[in-house]
């Protein structure tokens, strides 16, 4: 046996002792939990309240939007998918974004919410900022990995999810 030191670096909460630390880690999530959620309602209702967005041509269209990244992308299948039916393609993006903004607000299926933030950020980036020279220059692929805590991890406090589980496990009689 060593001296009387410490070597871990968090306290074992048996006794219910959390310092800062151990609260800090419990909480990382919510600010992004946070600023992903409100990013993606904001994104879906700007889409939805944009006249100019939701058209097959014209400035500021889905259509002419999706026409100039068509040769650049990186999927020119996808976009030329997309092309097919621009508007409903601009509004499937849209409640994907709003939908998905909710859930991740609330906590609710935080996990599927994060599972459609990034296929969205992923089609996005495959398409729309895949010619950002440099890459990083492109704002899709940073949320995509954004939404990788969130997928592994869920949303375990401050959610509808964990008042879920707290439920279940109280009706079961489990303790943890």
């Amino acid at each position: 046996m060593t001296h009387g030191m410490r070597t871990d670096t968090h306290s074992p909460h048996l006794g219910g002792d959390r310092d800062w630390r151990d609260t800090a880690t419990r909480y990382a999530l919510v600010p992004l939990r946070l600023f992903l959620g409100i990013t993606f309602i904001y994104a879906g209702l700007d889409k939805l309240t944009d006249s100019a967005f939701m058209k097959d041509s014209g400035a500021g269209s889905i259509g002419d939007m999706m026409r100039g990244v068509r040769d650049s992308s990186a999927l020119p299948a996808l976009v030329d998918m997309a092309l097919e039916s621009p508007v409903a393609f601009g509004y499937a993006i849209a409640l994907g974004e709003l939908a998905v903004g909710i859930g991740t607000l609330l906590g609710l299926l935080t996990r599927l919410a994060a599972l459609g933030g990034a296929l969205i950020s992923l089609s996005l980036w495959l398409t729309v900022s895949w010619a950002a020279d440099p890459y990083y220059y492109g704002n899709d692929l940073p949320y995509l990995m954004a939404w990788t805590p969130l997928l592994l991890a869920g949303a375990p406090l401050l959610s509808v999810d964990a008042a879920l589980r707290a439920r279940r496990r109280q009706r079961t009689g489990e303790y943890r």
